[in-house]
């Protein structure tokens, strides 16, 4: 299991990802990663995640970016000592390759930032790279 951690104005991103043999077709090119995410806010102001931004790189240097609104769904609001935790994937056509991005955050009384969402590893059992 590949792990990452970050911590950004009092929010911390702690992310476990590996690989779904389950939703995986090696011999079509299709490799799936599973990340759990946990967002922590340890700061003492309420904050919002309002988008995702996330850079996927594939074994072959191959770069896509994923943007949009919240997380599955959601835009959860995280009152100082809360935290929200969230489980998705990613399809890569490579065994393995890396993630990384932010989520852009609003506080309560209106201040936005990003919140760093560390750099990690996605790969399939059994490969070398």
């Amino acid at each position: 299991m590949a792990t990452s951690e970050a911590v950004t104005r009092g929010i911390r991103v702690q992310v476990n990802a590996q690989y779904s043999p389950g939703h995986s077709q090696p011999t079509n090119n299709k490799w799936f990663f599973l990340y759990t995410i946990v967002i922590s806010n340890e700061s003492d102001q309420t904050v919002q995640l309002v988008t995702r931004h996330w850079i996927i790189t594939d074994a072959t240097g191959h770069v896509e970016e994923v943007r949009g609104p919240g997380v599955v769904g959601q835009q959860p609001v995280l009152e100082p000592g809360r935290s929200f935790e969230y489980t998705s994937g990613c399809p890569l056509s490579s065994p393995y390759g890396t993630m990384h991005g932010f989520y852009h955050m609003i506080t309560a009384d209106g201040h936005q930032f990003d919140a760093e969402i560390a750099a990690f590893q996605l790969q399939a059992p059994f490969t070398i790279h």
